[in-house]
């Protein structure tokens, strides 16, 4: 495929090295494949507004994996509330392989779509078809719960406070959203200074901590 020919794998590393990701040879397979996946599909459902596969690239992947060198996340279960398209709980499961990834989406064909791209790139990742609110009913504690351009900031906060346990909370924010959020008196959870996404002018990633 065209994006198979475009996306080396030296191309892919070199545009998430900024973000502090070195891939591996199996992480870019990964990568190309999913964003083929995600330009098909994206012409019958909505998916994403980017069509350059470099901007997805760096979008889409740089700013999702980010959070692993960032945060840092390693290991145990993390919740991507919101996920859409798969972003950033597939990027994040694809840098951080040992993490158990729960996907939480509403949408079914969203939902469709993320069990393809699962299946296709052999991902021990759980796709939850949910609202946020009646996602995690059953669910163990959770080490962390990630959120990418959703808004809704009130419920998500109150989610990171109910579901993890010695963990954290991760937002993908912008400026506007900071001062929202940090104006917010979260119970018993302690936001962390917000630490600037690279190759981005207003675009940060906010962090809580559980107390």
């Amino acid at each position: 495929m065209v994006v198979h020919k475009t996306l080396t794998d030296e191309y892919i590393a070199a545009s998430l090295a900024p973000y502090g990701f070195v891939p591996s040879t199996e992480a870019c397979e990964k990568i190309r494949t999913y964003i083929a996946l995600l330009l098909r599909w994206n012409e019958r459902i909505s998916l994403t507004a980017l069509t350059d596969v470099s901007a997805i690239l760096q979008n889409h992947f740089g700013e999702s994996i980010f959070a692993t060198a960032a945060v840092p996340i390693r290991n145990g279960r993390l919740a991507d509330v919101g996920t859409g398209a798969g972003f950033p709980g597939i990027p994040i499961k694809i840098a951080q392989s040992d993490l158990h990834v729960l996907l939480i989406e509403p949408n079914v064909k969203k939902c469709t779509f993320l069990s393809e791209v699962v299946r296709a790139l052999q991902l021990d990742a759980e796709i939850i078809r949910s609202r946020m609110d009646t996602a995690f009913a059953d669910q163990s504690p959770l080490d962390y719960v990630t959120s990418r351009a959703v808004g809704n900031w009130d419920e998500i906060c109150e989610l990171g406070v109910n579901l993890v346990e010695n963990g954290k909370l991760v937002l993908w924010v912008g400026e506007q959203a900071i001062a929202e959020l940090l104006s917010k008196a979260v119970r018993d959870l302690s936001w962390e200074k917000p630490i600037k996404i690279p190759r981005t002018i207003k675009r940060f990633l906010l962090v809580g901590t559980k107390l």
